[in-house]
């Protein structure tokens, strides 16, 4: 099972070197955590995002990073769920990890008669076209940090 910290309200890029040092550090016997949070306003650019993607100038931050995916606003009020998953002793892979963390929300929401779906091809989850969850993970050594 998990460890759950709830984390509060905290800046992403001290909560990003902690997820870095916290997998770095990590052994076989280390347990997996979800870190709950909420950011201040901050847009984190993907592997796969470009700055063009940005659609307007801004003001809030917009931190590179180095979880997959594109651009991604996180604030007040929305929130973040970090999974700190040794996926290699679990035995599975970034894609599994993926299927899992959509399937889990999608059973969330519907326990509130919420419903929702995957899109193939595009990571997250959606409701009624539009996506409710945005996923972008990073994995090292078999582990993975970031979330949704």
């Amino acid at each position: 099972m998990f460890e759950i910290r709830d984390k509060g309200f905290t800046d992403y890029i001290q909560t990003w070197d902690e997820m870095k040092s916290f997998t770095e550090a990590r052994n076989i016997e280390t347990p997996d955590e979800l870190w709950l949070l909420e950011h201040n306003s901050v847009f984190t650019q993907g592997l796969s995002g470009k700055p063009e993607h940005l659609l307007k100038e801004t003001e809030i931050l917009v931190v590179q990073s180095d979880r997959g995916g594109q651009i991604t606003y996180h604030g007040p009020g929305q929130l973040i769920i970090y999974c700190l998953i040794d996926i290699k002793r679990l035995g599975i892979g970034i894609k599994k990890m993926v299927s899992l963390i959509e399937q889990s929300i999608i059973d969330l929401l519907a326990d509130y008669s919420i419903e929702a779906h995957k899109v193939s091809g595009a990571p997250g989850v959606y409701v009624d076209g539009s996506k409710i969850a945005a996923l972008g993970l990073k994995v090292k050594q078999g582990r993975t940090y970031h979330g949704l």
